[in-house]
């Protein structure tokens, strides 16, 4: 089986229906930047020493090709494997847990104290982006509500990762120039 298929030479791609789509839709750059997002947090997992933040990571990579197919198709009825209300629990209960481990501080902090929760913030702002991708596409095409909650949860849920990995906290001064 070969990888190129020569169809996408001229600037088109097809998205998980078969519609033909530019390579620089904002359809294609929302998908695109979610697996970014992926290979970030696969990344990432080569810092992290501790299982529990791996296996969420893991879980969280599963389901992102789940929000990528969501997004790759437009005739929604043709991508059966949608997010559901119960991942964006799952997050919920995922940003509770971590953050209630951590040293709560409402204030800013200087991200990326170790490896592992730099790399973590690295994927947190790559989620943000994919996030307000995400948002320019609804304002084209409709999407889901609960794919929309989903990212937007998942930024959270993986700050408080980490958070929770942080070595130390250095806070942000904003007196200090």
């Amino acid at each position: 089986m070969r990888i190129y298929t020569k169809t996408g030479d001229k600037g088109q791609t097809s998205l998980y229906d078969s519609t033909r789509v530019d390579k620089d839709s904002i359809r294609v750059e929302c998908y695109g930047t979610i697996d970014e997002l992926n290979c970030s947090l696969g990344f990432a997992k080569n810092f992290i020493d501790d299982e529990e933040v791996v296996n969420e990571v893991n879980r969280i990579q599963r389901l992102l090709f789940n929000v990528a197919g969501e997004l790759a198709t437009k005739d929604a009825s043709k991508f059966p494997h949608r997010v559901t209300e119960e991942a964006v629990l799952d997050l919920e209960r995922l940003i509770d847990d971590f953050m209630s481990r951590t040293n709560n501080t409402p204030q800013f902090i200087i991200p990326g104290s170790s490896k592992a929760s730099g790399a973590l913030h690295m994927a947190r702002a790559l989620c943000r982006r994919a996030e307000r991708r995400i948002i320019t596409l609804n304002r084209e095409e409709p999407l889901g509500e609960i794919l929309m909650k989903y990212v937007n949860r998942l930024s959270d849920a993986i700050y408080a990762m980490a958070r929770f990995l942080e070595s130390e906290i250095v806070l942000v001064d904003f007196s200090r120039e």
